[in-house]
């Protein structure tokens, strides 16, 4: 009998990039080609747990942590300038420090802005995107945002006092398990994890400060879909059909600017890759060793 394969062991690191210490989880041979995951609001790597050495037998694999997620640093607001744009030069820093010149982009929730962000400072070095309810269009934008688009448009104690309920236990477990047909399929670990981070003194403010940062995002999308529409990066879209916070409307969205975008629309929610990890890490490598 042959042995089994080996797991892949996956590096739990720390770098310092622009004076921050972030935290990133890292597998597979450097000198692999590489794919790079961002998360999104409330996570942080550990959504990438499981992804990460279903990967990295044949690629390197880099899962940062956001500033104010997870184990990254998390200074005060008066110390760092928290967004979007911030964001993805933190991202950049790390990659260069790493010297990962070429990757594919795996982007979901707040990882999509901030990723395609980074494809805007170096469209050369994006070999593809595979998108996880990664919004990048308006279409995505429903009835679940309605409350942030009125912060957008006043930046008022009052509107920023009604987005606080998304920062508590209640509303975390809600991101896992709407939309989801079989929630034993998710590991509760998430969302504790998830709380134990956003539960910390200044995290609520902080991520108040995002939500109103993230209508920068918007104003972008037409410099998004450019890059998608020009570049034509090879697309892979795995999208939970379920999710109430980025519709399937938004997954659709993409084919405008890039025909040749692969979409699979999976009976999960926001967090699909939670559930539906059996369908969506063969679809992955598939598309990577097309790819590469």
């Amino acid at each position: 009998m042959n042995a089994s394969k080996a797991i892949p062991v996956t590096h739990h690191r720390t770098a310092t990039v622009d004076g921050l210490e972030i935290f990133y989880r890292e597998a597979g041979p450097a000198d692999a080609p590489a794919v790079v995951l961002l998360h999104g609001f409330p996570s942080s790597s550990h959504m990438y747990r499981n992804l990460i050495p279903a990967l990295a037998d044949e690629y390197h694999v880099i899962a940062p942590d956001l500033p104010g997620f997870g184990l990254s640093a998390m200074p005060p607001r008066e110390e760092f300038d928290y967004g979007f744009a911030g964001f993805a030069n933190v991202v950049n820093g790390l990659l260069e420090q790493l010297q990962v010149n070429r990757y594919v982009l795996y982007v979901m929730d707040y990882g999509a802005p901030t990723g395609f962000r980074l494809a805007l400072m170096h469209p050369d070095r994006v070999a593809g995107i595979v998108s996880q309810n990664g919004n990048a269009y308006e279409d995505g934008l429903q009835k679940f945002w309605d409350p942030i688009k009125a912060l957008w448009k006043d930046n008022s104690k009052e509107n920023r006092d009604a987005l606080r309920p998304f920062m508590t236990l209640e509303i975390t477990k809600f991101q896992y398990v709407d939309g989801v047909k079989d929630i034993s399929r998710i590991d509760p670990s998430n969302w504790i994890v998830d709380q134990h981070f956003l539960d910390r003194p200044g995290n609520v403010e902080i991520q108040l400060g995002l939500f109103y940062d993230y209508r920068k995002n918007v104003e972008l999308y037409p410099a998004f879909q450019k890059f998608f529409r020009e570049h034509r990066p090879p697309t892979l879209l795995v999208w939970g059909a379920n999710d109430s916070i980025f519709p399937a409307e938004g997954a659709k969205a993409f084919l405008r600017d890039n025909p040749g975008a692969e979409l699979h629309l999976l009976d999960s929610g926001h967090f699909a890759f939670e559930d539906k990890a059996d369908e969506i890490v063969p679809l992955m490598r598939d598309f990577l060793s097309r790819v590469y």
